[in-house]
């Protein structure tokens, strides 16, 4: 279902599998294009996750999917308040990051971090694709010189525009130590990542992988 919570950005919406179970886990999803063509995989884990008794909820960041508030106002900061409040909210237990999304999941849940990838490395290829859309339109542009821009005034990188903050934030942003959380890698689910994928896809044996590795820490 669709629940309506208070974060610091004001109401937002989050998918929700709630039958008020005693394991509870919040998903934070992958970010920008790997949204897109993450998003069904996300869902899917959590109908797997609920069919084994297991509540979960996946929040909108503030600027993303349904969310009213500008994206180019956000930072990492504002994506770490959110999922922290999220996490209180739905008194999560624990918490499942995809991708980026491990860059803003609260220290103190424990977990799992799925194929997760740092700030700095998805702004790398968000510039990198950039670059490449202009070659191919016929336009001269170079990741140094877009950097230096999105420093300076922000920038619209796969059609997200992202603010000056957020644009220094990533460029700086290492991946976190999660001593609480365990990676998960691509390899541990079989095939290649749907991130890598031209257009938004599903494997369904994806999903049935990465639930599984979930359930079974869970449950035991």
């Amino acid at each position: 279902m669709i629940a309506a919570w208070p974060s610091p950005a004001g109401e937002e919406y989050a998918l929700a599998f709630d039958k008020h179970r005693s394991r509870r886990v919040l998903v934070l999803p992958a970010w920008f294009d790997e949204s897109n063509k993450l998003r069904h995989f996300a869902v899917e884990v959590m109908r797997r996750l609920d069919g084994a008794g297991v509540d979960s909820f996946l929040p909108d960041l503030p600027g993303c999917n349904e969310s009213l508030a500008p994206l180019e106002a956000q930072t990492l900061a504002s994506w770490r308040a959110e999922a922290a409040e999220a996490s209180a909210y739905f008194s999560a237990t624990h918490v499942l990051a995809v991708r980026a999304g491990a860059m803003v999941a609260p220290e103190a849940l424990p977990g799992w971090r799925y194929a997760p990838l740092a700030g700095s490395s998805q702004l790398r290829g968000l510039l990198c694709a950039r670059v490449l859309s202009s070659r191919e339109a016929g336009r001269d542009e170079n990741r140094e010189a877009l950097l230096a821009e999105g420093r300076d005034r922000g920038l619209e990188l796969g059609g997200y525009r992202l603010g000056a903050a957020m644009i220094g934030d990533l460029e700086a942003a290492d991946l976190p130590q999660a001593a609480q959380q365990r990676d998960v890698a691509q390899g541990d689910l079989g095939g290649a990542g749907l991130w890598l994928r031209a257009e938004p896809d599903h494997d369904s044996r994806q999903a049935d992988a990465l639930a599984a590795i979930i359930a079974v820490e869970l449950l035991a």
